[in-house]
């Protein structure tokens, strides 16, 4: 049975509360890892700043729409937030989804599609290299985000979830997670769970670290890019 959202305004953003769902307590941030997200965050963007700049310029001039594109997604608790990326998309690209669900390559609520027609030039660059990512150290620096965690869902993927994938949201989502430095590329969504599970059980500096690492070939080589 898919899952029971309920979204109310408050304080001028939008929440979803969970109802009926086995998520009953959510798992803090501990210290250590808040404090390896504010570091490498800041260094992130202080170092990637002239990164960003030429980025933005090739996005903004290689297509219509401006630079970035704000999107909003579920995380820890099933709590709302805008997530950011430059945008790899045509401006219609939102609309354009229905048409293309035919051709889903990943199974469950997700949707992946290796050769997405409504991508930019400049887009397929930045999905390549994951630089489309960037921006999100701005979430990280916020506290919306870790450097490490599960992939933040949009609310549309959250709307199917069956009451054992909500366990994916009882962590802070990450920019990178166990998932893409193992089986990314493989599109099987009951594998991701898993991993994200297995994730949060096991968080510890350690496992941050490693997969932090494991990030860095796996983005430069590409490796199950989509």
């Amino acid at each position: 049975m898919a899952t029971s959202l309920t979204a109310h305004e408050n304080i001028g953003s939008v929440e979803f509360v969970l109802e009926g769902t086995s998520i009953v307590e959510t798992l803090p941030l501990p210290w250590w890892k808040r404090s390896m997200d504010v570091a490498g965050a800041m260094l992130g963007l202080i170092a990637a700043f002239p990164i960003i700049v030429v980025l933005a310029l090739y996005v903004t001039l290689d297509s219509r729409g401006g630079p970035f594109y704000r999107q909003t997604r579920v995380g820890i608790g099933g709590r709302c937030f805008t997530c950011w990326k430059f945008r790899s998309m045509r401006r219609d690209a939102d609309s354009m989804l229905e048409s293309l669900l035919a051709q889903n390559e990943a199974s469950g609520p997700i949707f992946k599609m290796k050769d997405d027609p409504r991508r930019t030039r400049a887009g397929r660059l930045l999905r390549k290299t994951s630089l489309d990512e960037l921006p999100q150290l701005w979430n990280v620096l916020r506290g919306d985000m870790s450097l490490v965690g599960p992939r933040p869902p949009t609310v549309p993927e959250v709307l199917r979830y069956d009451e054992h994938h909500l366990q994916r949201l009882i962590v802070t989502p990450g920019i990178t997670g166990l998932w893409q430095v193992t089986l990314r590329g493989r599109h099987d969504f009951g594998d991701m769970v898993q991993l994200d599970v297995d994730y949060a059980r096991r968080r510890s500096v350690w496992l941050d670290l490693r997969i932090l690492l494991m990030t860095v070939p796996t983005v430069v080589f590409g490796r199950g890019s989509c």
